[in-house]
């Protein structure tokens, strides 16, 4: 093998963009904070950081989303995952070489899903947190309606929100968005969140409980949506519908 002089490739560092996507107030969220240093400064962006050395990209998504949020993610990062942790998936990674002014650096963006967040923390290194409906962060608009993102973060989210608006088509992926014990009009309200569209009641509630795996019963019923008491399921076994639930055309 002839020897090999890290001095002769350019350096670079690797970074984890987190697009953390949540339901609230029946319209589809994403977590964003103020950046509290250069370069930025002052402008909203995706939480993230940079990889430490003794990390591999699972392991510094999951501790980025941590800290930003106090949640566990599911997989084989931690031991001891509580069972309805949020949803953590590598999303794509980015790699222009003009993206990051400081030196060339890489990002490995991973999408986060998880049920109704409480208002956000922030972590040490930013100005603020919360929470913002997607629809006000990928439009063309740079204004207080929608607010520019640092980075290249505005392309990384639309990214991040069409992955989710594929996935609950054909996955079971939807039930990340509830909590453990959920009615159907509850799922239902996440993908008319998640698609941006109105969907019909009944025809919802018979694709749903009708696709097999998808929905448990649990046997009991709530009444927290006013109304007559309806049924309580949580997710099924299944990871892939069959059939899937296709997307409305708008």
């Amino acid at each position: 093998m002839p020897p090999y002089e890290p001095s002769a490739y350019p350096p670079f560092a690797v970074t984890v963009d987190l697009v953390v996507l949540t339901v609230r107030r029946h319209a589809l969220s994403a977590l964003i904070v103020r950046r509290g240093e250069a370069p930025f400064q002052g402008r909203w962006a995706l939480p993230g950081g940079f990889v430490r050395e003794e990390e591999d990209l699972g392991e510094a998504a999951a501790r980025e989303l941590a800290e930003e949020t106090g949640l566990h993610a599911h997989g084989p990062v931690e031991e001891d995952t509580p069972a309805h942790a949020a949803h953590l998936e590598q999303l794509a990674t980015y790699g222009d070489p003009k993206r990051d002014p400081r030196m060339r650096v890489v990002s490995v963006a991973h999408l986060v899903l998880a049920p109704d967040l409480p208002a956000p923390r922030p972590g040490g290194d930013v100005g603020g947190a919360r929470w913002a409906p997607v629809q006000t962060l990928v439009g063309p608009a740079d204004d207080e309606e929608h607010p520019p993102l640092a980075f290249d973060h505005r392309r990384i989210l639309a990214d991040g929100v069409e992955r989710a608006r594929s996935k609950i088509e054909y996955s079971s992926l939807a039930t990340a968005f509830c909590p453990q014990e959920f009615t159907v009009g509850e799922l239902r309200r996440v993908y008319e969140a998640v698609w941006g569209v109105a969907l019909d009641p009944r025809n919802f509630h018979r694709k749903v409980t009708g696709t097999p795996g998808f929905l448990l019963p649990t046997g009991g019923t709530t009444t927290r949506q006013g109304g007559r008491p309806a049924q309580l399921f949580q997710a099924g076994g299944a990871t892939i519908l069959n059939p899937p639930m296709l997307r409305p055309e708008v």
